[in-house]
């Protein structure tokens, strides 16, 4: 099968272009730009464009799917070409529908969480050698690529994001995998600028719901009042599963999961982990994997890529980062990292760069966010803000948002590394929260 990509730089566009690679189709693709790591692992299968660009020339009849990401505008001149030959094009999620559509389907949805709980499922799949397709959001340990496609395998396991699934077909992507086991993990307003009101963000997720097949299965969070809104609601029939935060307890630094079988030390911590270890325990149980296998196999879960990762520094400092910039997920992120170290003098550090987080109608949702910290930073670019046309906003908005007189505001990166450099990392424990990379500073050193 010959396969083209339109933006095949992305993290999860150029993972989907290996998997197929390895599948043994024909890819090619194009991009603008194409960054580190994507552009050194497409390099390594051959599949790295020779040159940045779009050119329409590469479009031709005899191309079976051409798959278009997000990145991609909805006057490319490659797209715009697919459309003149008729040619079949795909949204991401939709190409991976039809890579699917004959195994059963298992996706993990929610506000916050999914990724974390995908990999838990995997991590513990691939302790027992018990193969299926994925597709991932983040890099896990023991695993080469985020996406896994095959023709024998009966299960497929995907992060369902509710995000747009491309620029052509404004649907959320998680609409287009119509799951037969589906997992909720909790709904808090994101993504502002295409979901304009709450009631408009949670609609996905009623969709998504409606969508799951006669007969499926959902596992969702009952701890969350709008999840079980949308559950109750629910008009289709499937089979209800509720879960919710288990017992454990904190000895000498390390997380003990209270079970029927004993305690289960665990690699991880935070209450929010042990929500997403619970639904992820159910999944499981329903692919046939018993609660003492989950429980040998999850001991060895280190977290995914960048969700309360430790980072190994020089110094031999304390020090966490994690993907967190929602709302809802900066105050898990905070929650759990003051749980996990009450006696330690604690840094965290938040940077706002989202078109959502710059948003001061948004920044309500921020309120009490980074209380407990000893020392919290908010870090923001006012060049980003220009770069995305997006108004001022004043530290003091900031400070009064966030309702947190204490929150020192940094705008200016330079200010920000400055600052950084005068603190002892070997003193006290630092959370780094961002999707970003807070203007190019080095959790290394």
């Amino acid at each position: 099968m010959k396969t083209h990509f339109i933006a095949i730089g992305g993290s999860a566009m150029h993972n989907l272009a290996i998997a197929l690679k390895d599948k043994g189709y024909h890819v090619t693709g194009s991009d603008d730009a194409i960054f580190e790591p994507s552009k050194s692992r497409l390099e390594k299968k051959g599949i790295l464009p020779g040159e940045m660009g779009w050119f329409p020339e590469k479009i031709t009849s005899d191309i079976d799917a051409v798959i278009l990401g997000m990145h991609a505008h909805q006057d490319n001149p490659e797209l715009a070409k697919a459309k003149e030959l008729g040619l079949k094009i795909y949204s991401y999620p939709e190409f991976l529908y039809e890579q699917s559509k004959n195994k059963t389907r298992v996706v993990i949805a929610g506000s916050h969480g999914k990724t974390t709980i995908t990999s838990m499922i995997l991590h513990v799949l691939n302790f027992h050698q018990k193969e299926v397709d994925f597709m991932v959001g983040a890099q896990l340990e023991g695993f080469d690529c985020m996406v896994k496609l095959s023709e024998d395998h009966d299960f497929m396991v995907l992060e369902g994001d509710e995000y747009l699934s491309s620029p052509i077909d404004l649907r959320s992507k998680f609409l287009l995998y119509q799951p037969n086991i589906a997992l909720l993990s909790g709904i808090a307003w994101d993504h502002i600028n295409v979901f304009k009101t709450f009631d408009d963000y949670v609609e996905q997720f009623r969709k998504f719901v409606a969508s799951i097949t006669a007969g499926g299965v959902l596992v969702y969070n009952e701890e969350d009042a709008e999840v079980v809104k949308v559950v109750e609601n629910a008009e289709n029939y499937f089979r209800k599963i509720p879960y919710k935060t288990p017992e454990y307890e904190i000895v000498n630094g390390k997380v003990h999961l209270k079970t029927e079988m004993g305690d289960v030390p665990l690699s991880v911590f935070g209450a929010h982990n042990l929500l997403n270890l619970e639904g992820a325990r159910h999944i499981c149980h329903t692919l046939g994997i018993m609660d003492e296998d989950f429980y040998e196999a999850i001991m060895s879960f280190k977290g995914a890529s960048k969700r309360l990762e430790r980072v190994e520094r020089e110094d031999n400092g304390t020090l966490y980062k994690d993907f967190a910039h929602a709302p809802s997920k900066v105050k898990a992120a905070v929650k759990a990292f003051c749980e996990q170290f009450k006696n330690e003098k604690k840094y965290g550090f938040l940077e706002l760069h989202t078109y959502s987080s710059l948003n001061p109608v948004f920044l309500e949702q921020y309120d009490h966010a980074m209380d407990g910290l000893d020392e919290a930073i908010v870090f923001y670019s006012e060049d980003a803000l220009k770069i995305k046309r997006m108004e001022p906003i004043s530290p003091e908005l900031i400070k009064e948002k966030f309702k947190n007189e204490n929150l020192k505001v940094f705008t200016n990166a330079e200010e920000l590394h400055a600052y950084w450099n005068t603190l002892d990392k070997t003193e006290g424990v630092y959370l780094m929260m961002s999707s970003g990379n807070f203007g190019g500073l080095d959790l290394m050193k």
